[in-house]
């Protein structure tokens, strides 16, 4: 399994890859338990048209603040089912927007942050539990809902993996030192527009 992040700024796209071997169990279930940490968000309303176009379904675990700052924010969970193609079952790939936070300005000089994601657990069942016989004896077994409508809950093989631990993005943040001088500048501008504007009533004679 592989994770990255594609295009810039504070909106994003994750990509997780899933490359399974040669024998894939007939009825074969994927989930990703994504553990997002609170510089990151999903917009819930960017989710329900994944279901329509990729058959993508999300399961998130708690409400989410859009508007939240960083430093203000949670984290939170979600629980991710990527459709599988039995016909070609690999590779496997789960794409999924992601918003980044705004964080507190720096003062210290620093002009980005680094904001990490760890790698989904990635979680197998089948709709016949021996055809995971051999997984299971190797592998811890979990419990999760069976799908993102969070009706039921059914065991899952945890499967262990070593390659990848996490993927990283620069994030811009504000300089703190230079606040004094944009609140100066702000007001100043706003002030010249009340007085360009307040002549301009009062020459034209419009109230």
């Amino acid at each position: 399994m592989s994770m990255e992040i594609n295009k810039r700024g504070f909106h994003r796209e994750l990509v997780t890859t899933v490359e399974f071997g040669r024998d894939v169990p007939t009825g074969l279930r994927v989930l990703l338990i994504h553990r997002w940490p609170r510089d990151v968000y999903v917009d819930p309303y960017e989710l329900s048209p994944l279901r329509d176009h990729s058959d993508l379904e999300v399961l998130l675990d708690s409400t989410i603040d859009l508007e939240a700052p960083s430093h203000k924010a949670v984290g939170f969970v979600a629980f991710v089912y990527p459709p599988l193609n039995e016909h070609n079952p690999t590779p496997l790939k789960a794409v999924i927007p992601i918003h980044v936070r705004y964080h507190e300005p720096s003062y210290d000089g620093d002009q980005f942050v680094l904001v990490h994601l760890e790698l989904p657990e990635l979680l197998l069942r089948t709709d016949t539990c021996a055809q995971l016989g051999h997984l299971s004896s190797h592998h811890a077994i979990m419990e999760a809902p069976c799908t993102a409508d969070n009706a039921s809950i059914c065991q899952w093989v945890q499967l262990q993996y070593q390659e990848q631990t996490h993927v990283s993005c620069h994030i811009p943040v504000g300089d703190g030192s230079l606040m004094i001088f944009v609140c100066a500048g702000t007001l100043l501008v706003t002030l010249m527009c009340c007085v360009a504007l307040s002549i301009s009533i009062w020459k034209h004679g419009t109230f």
